[in-house]
């Protein structure tokens, strides 16, 4: 049974560098729809960083976004069909990549990675906050 309030967003995904910037539309389409625009920019650039990683970590553009909205906070999912978990380490500042987890772990409330019963794995991150209703 679902809990009240709650509302799911799934989508397969081919995230070649040319669709990254449609699926934030989507996302911050959602955020605003769900009530989470204050959150929009903050969820598009996390789920940016994870998308990025799936070509790159996978050698395959495919992956699956869930979007799971609760009444108090917002979980985004990927999962992808590497069984390789990732590991945050300290970045080396000089280089364009390898960053991504240090900013999931500065932006968002929670984000972890598990492997999936059906092979690859997940991963997410989860901003908490309450939805904000537009004035009537």
């Amino acid at each position: 049974m679902a809990e009240a309030g709650t509302a799911q967003f799934k989508q397969e995904l081919d995230v070649r560098a040319s669709a990254l910037g449609c699926v934030r539309t989507i996302v911050k389409a959602h955020m605003c729809l769900w009530g989470f625009a204050p959150l929009a920019e903050t969820v598009a650039l996390c789920l940016h960083e994870l998308l990025a990683n799936v070509p790159r970590h996978t050698g395959s553009p495919k992956c699956k976004l869930t979007l799971d909205r609760s009444p108090d906070r917002l979980r985004v999912t990927v999962s992808d069909t590497s069984q390789t978990l990732p590991v945050k380490r300290e970045p080396d500042w000089t280089k364009e990549t390898g960053r991504g987890l240090v900013l999931l772990d500065e932006m968002t409330d929670a984000w972890g990675a598990e492997p999936n019963p059906d092979g690859g794995k997940s991963v997410w991150f989860e901003i908490r906050a309450t939805p904000q209703r537009e004035a009537a």
